[in-house]
C-alpha cells in the first residue's frame, strides 16, 4: 500500500489527525525517572502506553536522541520497536543530500530504524528527494512552509512571481507519481496554507507550530484541510509532553493528548457539516 493510502487508512481506523512528537527533553522529564538507565527510554514508553489509542503517529525528532552519542541512539531504537504496528512512525531529521548520501539516510531510516516516513529538505532539489521516494510504502514531508522566524529568510522570496514556498509545493507535486510526498507546513503560517493546498490539493500536510509555538488550531484546520475534510495531521510535543513532573505525568498526558485529538475532530466535523458533506 502506498504511504499516503496507509496514512488516510491509519487516521480513519483510529479517528484521529493528531501525532505526538516524542522529542524528550532531558531536562524536563520528570525527575523521578532520572534515576533508570535510560530515563529517555523510560519516559517514551509510558508517554506511548498512554496515549497509542490516540494518535495517528508518533514523530521523533533525532536530534532529540542523537545528541546523546550512542546512548541516545539506542532510546531511538528501542522507542520505535515499543510503537503498535496501526501507528505510523515519522522521523524528524531534515534530511536530503546528493542522490549518493541521500540513499544512505532513506537506508537508515527506513531499513535500519524501521521508519515509515521521514522530513526531508527539497533545497538541492529533486534528485536529493528521488531516494526517499523509490519504496512507494514509505513517506517523505518535504519541508514548504516552516514556522520559526527564519522561515522568511528565503521561503518567502519571490520567484518568477511566486513565493519559493509556492514552488516547493509545486514540485512537490511533480514527484508524487508513487503517491507518497507530503508536505510540512507550520501552523503559525495559516494565512499562507490555504495558498499551499490549492497547489497541492491532494497531499498530506505534516503540521507542528500548534500549541507552544502559537498556531491558532482551527484556523489552520480550516486552512490546511482537502476537499474531504482530512488531509493533514497536526503534530504536538511540548503542550503533551510536560503536563506533569511527578508520578501522574503519562495520565496527565494522556488527558491532554485526548483533549486536542476531540478538538481536532470536531473543527474537521465542523467544516464537513458546513461544507453540506
Amino acid at each position: 500500500m502506498r504511504f499516503n493510502e496507509r496514512l488516510r487508512s491509519t487516521c480513519r481506523k483510529k479517528g484521529s489527525f493528531l501525532t505526538i512528537g516524542l522529542d524528550p527533553d532531558f531536562d524536563r522529564i520528570p525527575s523521578f525517572l532520572k534515576k533508570f538507565e535510560s530515563p529517555i527510554l523510560e519516559f517514551n514508553k509510558s508517554i506511548i502506553n498512554a496515549t497509542s489509542d490516540l494518535v495517528c503517529a508518533y514523530k521523533l525528532n533525532m536530534a532529540f536522541y542523537e545528541q546523546f552519542g550512542v546512548k541516545g541512539w539506542r532510546s531511538l531504537k528501542k522507542t520505535i520497536e515499543l510503537i503498535q504496528e496501526d501507528t505510523l512512525i515519522i522521523l524528524d531529521g531534515k534530511r536530503a543530500d546528493i542522490a549518493n548520501t541521500s540513499g544512505k539516510y532513506a537506508k537508515s531510516v527506513f531499513e535500519e530504524l524501521k521508519a515509515d516516513a521521514v522530513t526531508v529538505n527539497p533545497y538541492m532539489g529533486g534528485d536529493s528527494i528521488a531516494p526517499f521516494l523509490e519504496d512507494e510504502s514509505k513517506g517523505a514531508f518535504v519541508l514548504c512552509l516552516t514556522s520559526n522566524p527564519g522561515a522568511k529568510d528565503f521561503q518567502h522570496l519571490s520567484v518568477n512571481g511566486r513565493h519559493i514556498f509556492e514552488e516547493v509545493a509545486n514540485k512537490a507535486n511533480e514527484w508524487n507519481t508513487n503517491d507518497n510526498v507530503g508536505l510540512v507546513v507550520g501552523a503559525t503560517q495559516s494565512q499562507f496554507m490555504k495558498k499551499i493546498r490549492n497547489i497541492a490539493p491532494n497531499l498530506p500536510f505534516l503540521i507542528p507550530g500548534v500549541g507552544a509555538q502559537g498556531g491558532d488550531l482551527e484556523e489552520t484546520i480550516s486552512a490546511g484541510k482537502n476537499s474531504e475534510n482530512e488531509g493533514l495531521i497536526i503534530t504536538v510535543s511540548r503542550n503533551i509532553l510536560y503536563q506533569s513532573d511527578e508520578t501522574d505525568f503519562a495520565s496527565k498526558s494522556r488527558a491532554a493528548a485526548l483533549y486536542l485529538r476531540d478538538q481536532i475532530n470536531t473543527h474537521l466535523s465542523s467544516a464537513k457539516i458546513n461544507h453540506g458533506t
